[in-house]
């Protein structure tokens, strides 16, 4: 994290448990306005003259797609289609900001510098450079923007709107001029899980190290969120992914789910069907995070599990009953 900009969190009485979660020392929120530091996602910009061909031979969406007035959502793959990491891509000026968890960044710049070879293309971690910031206003409902498009602006900043809310990627200083600026419009801080709750309600699939490589895109509903290109040619793992398009689909599939436990279970947690006595696995949690009312989480299920039924449970001492919601 860019020490200007923890320093500045600082001041603005923000506690760190570490540079992942931020707490702010503040009274109860009102109003309907946020304003949150994005720690858990850093920033791998990619740049050069072949940044473009390159990016398009890797990932799943359609890089000719993304414009400086519209970003995606994707996929890296291994050759057997397995999501390394989720991403979300967004153009600035002639080079490409890949917006993922900062835990895969290293892993995934290591794995990418593999494949650039000859090509012109240099790979940056720039998350010490460039902050993200989180705003939500519950009480937006602009009609501009669907549920599964990523709309892109630049200023100063690099605005992503979607839903009723905005990532902002912006240098330090002008992180902290924007912050003070919506602060002064009426927007509270807030704390950096409380974002990381709001991708959960969205269904926006995060990767972990411990659910990297572990699903095809289609079962953490990229496919549905705009995130794959079945038009766009070759890249990494296509075969995969287009055959489960094409010719079937996918064994397992994401759904949003709520419990009532005190701490959130952990990536690939185990959850069980109890509807036959036995216990049997009937999938994955994609990761969870604890909000003010309950621990909402992403699941992956197997097909054929009764989602009607009252009988999924988490694989923990208590055994904590799992219910699925809309997403």
């Amino acid at each position: 994290m860019n020490p200007n900009w923890k320093n500045f969190l600082l001041s603005k009485n923000a506690v760190f448990d570490n540079d992942i979660n931020v707490v702010f020392l503040s009274p109860e929120h009102e109003g309907n306005k946020r304003i949150y530091p994005i720690t858990q996602l850093g920033v791998l910009t990619v740049a050069g003259i072949d940044a473009a061909k390159f990016l398009q031979g890797q990932m799943t969406c359609n890089i000719n797609d993304i414009t400086d007035i519209k970003s995606s959502l994707g996929a890296l793959c291994n050759l057997k289609g397995r999501a390394i990491t989720t991403f979300l891509l967004v153009k600035s000026a002639d080079a490409f900001l890949m917006i993922l968890p900062k835990e895969l960044l290293a892993s995934v710049k290591k794995r990418l510098q593999m494949y650039v070879l000859r090509s012109n293309v240099s790979l940056t971690d720039s998350s010490d450079e460039l902050c993200l910031i989180g705003l939500c206003d519950e009480a937006s409902q602009s009609g501009e923007v669907s549920e599964h498009s990523f709309a892109t602006s630049r200023q100063e900043n690099i605005v992503v709107d979607f839903q009723n809310r905005s990532l902002i990627i912006a240098e330090a200083d002008n992180a902290q001029a924007l912050w003070e600026e919506q602060v002064k419009l009426g927007f509270q801080a807030d704390d950096s899980a409380q974002w990381r709750y709001l991708d959960i309600i969205s269904g926006i699939p995060w990767l972990t190290a411990e659910t990297s490589e572990e699903f095809i895109p289609q079962m953490l509903n990229l496919d549905k969120l705009g995130g794959i290109s079945f038009t766009k040619g070759c890249y990494t793992g296509q075969e995969i992914v287009a055959r489960t398009h094409y010719l079937g689909k996918a064994k397992r599939e994401m759904f949003l789910a709520e419990c009532d436990v005190l701490t959130p279970p952990e990536p690939n947690s185990t959850i069980i069907d109890d509807s036959t006595g036995t216990e049997q696995s009937a999938g994955k949690v994609l990761y969870a995070q604890k909000g003010r009312d309950a621990c909402k989480m992403l699941v992956i299920l197997q097909n054929g599990v009764d989602t009607n039924a009252d009988n999924l449970k988490l694989k923990n001492h208590n055994q904590d009953k799992i219910t699925l919601l809309t997403l």
